[in-house]
């Protein structure tokens, strides 16, 4: 069962919200978030990429570039741009983009969990990158960036989001990129028990997106845990903040392969060699996004193939048989020479936001070929936790993003 709580969550003034919720640290290199925070004095990436707040050669990890992300957010506490609710409560949380909508509840998903596997992974993390979060969430006291969890819907709980919904939102702001957010909050003492049993009946969790933020977040509480002997499992840092959605509300884009190199084959001389792997039809100049599983679009000297999954490559594998591991096993590794994509730089991956016209671009400019994906779903992510399996890296594009600082989880008491 999941141990899905609500929490006291430290929120935005509703007059700040638009101006304070910022996209993950994450989607942003070094360079990007420097001008993204330049002259703007209240959003979270501030908080959430401290190193913009020092010179640009400034060692991003040294210890006082924590202390600096500690000093601005308890200042934006103490000035009360921050409020903090009084009692535990759940938080529906509505995103909205391109007319489609998804609602999930940002709650605290317990630290034990996802150590006995109920909240179960599909990635492996670095450790660097781990190393990072760990010392802002252990300096700051606090999560201020939000996993993404995903389960299989029940009624019972939905009933309680539906139910939320019927009210005015705390926050209602449509984000720079047009993407609209919405809260709001469920406090009710009746209803907090609703959908905590309701979580409660609910076997597997799993993570979508986060991975380095939800180890990372364990691993503060495990450090915590060896300090405190006598700690009783009901501390914050027991839990780790969360928005959870059924899984008939994600929407999962592809992920896209370029690659900078034809690994010594002219274009001619490559096409025939994908022609012996997969069958292959010509489509044209017009992009080819494919329809279904099973199928890859391929844009090569300014065409594009429909390249089709043979019967024989599959293997009933919840891992082989993915679009992006055929890919990578019949055609990238072998013919290629992509043995490990986490670390090839002839390599590289664009997410399905961009477009496909993003791809020819890359082949007009830096690449040789390009590969359009079908998108993984959500339930050959769940299978393929559930075998207790590793996707391939980059097999999942959620969109929309969670916005940072909507949502704090203190570790205090």
């Amino acid at each position: 069962m999941a141990n899905i709580i609500p929490f006291k969550a430290i929120r935005p003034r509703t007059d700040l919200i638009e101006k304070i919720a910022a996209l993950p640290y994450d989607v942003y290199s070094r360079e990007e978030a420097r001008e993204k925070v330049k002259d703007d004095a209240y959003t979270f990436l501030r908080i959430d990429r401290p190193e913009t707040q020092f010179p640009e050669d400034y060692d991003m990890y040294a210890p006082e570039v924590y202390e600096k992300a500690k000093e601005l957010l308890n200042k934006m506490i103490e000035d009360g741009e921050f409020i903090t609710e009084d009692k535990p409560a759940y938080y529906v949380y509505e995103l909205v983009m391109g007319g489609r909508s998804q609602t999930g509840i940002g709650a605290c998903a317990s630290v034990d969990d996802y150590e006995n596997q109920v909240i179960k992974k599909h990635e492996n993390t670095r450790a660097d990158k781990e190393a990072d979060r760990i010392r802002h969430v252990d300096v700051c006291n606090a999560q201020t960036g939000p996993i993404f969890l995903a389960y299989r819907g029940r009624e019972d709980i939905q009933a309680q989001v539906d139910k939320a919904k019927e009210k005015p939102p705390v926050y209602d702001f449509t984000a720079d990129d047009g993407i609209i957010h919405r809260v709001w909050i469920i406090d009710d003492e009746e209803a907090v028990a609703a959908i905590r049993d309701g979580f409660a009946k609910v076997d597997s969790v799993y993570i979508a997106d986060g991975h380095h933020r939800c180890a990372s977040a364990v691993r503060v509480s495990q450090k915590r845990r060896e300090q405190n002997n006598d700690y009783t499992g009901n501390e914050e840092f027991n839990y780790f903040l969360s928005v959870i959605f059924p899984d008939d509300q994600l929407y999962i884009m592809d992920y896209n392969r370029v690659l900078k190199s034809l690994n010594g084959y002219t274009e001619e001389e490559f096409l025939a060699k994908t022609m012996e792997i997969f069958d292959v039809q010509r489509v044209g100049g017009t992009p080819y996004r494919p329809a279904k599983k099973g199928e890859i679009g391929m844009f090569l000297k300014d065409t594009w193939y429909k390249l089709s999954v043979k019967d024989e490559m599959l293997e009933n594998d919840p891992v082989k048989d993915l679009d992006v591991a055929i890919l990578q096993n019949y055609l990238l590794e072998p013919v290629l020479g992509i043995l490990d994509p986490k670390s090839d730089g002839r390599i590289d991956f664009v997410g399905g936001i961009r477009g496909l016209n993003e791809l020819e671009r890359r082949v007009h400019t830096d690449c040789k070929v390009a590969f359009a994906m079908h998108p993984t779903s959500i339930h050959e992510l769940f299978a393929v936790s559930d075998a207790g399996k590793l996707m391939p890296p980059k097999s999942t594009w959620f969109e929309p993003k969670l916005r940072s600082g909507i949502l704090i989880h203190s570790l205090e008491e």
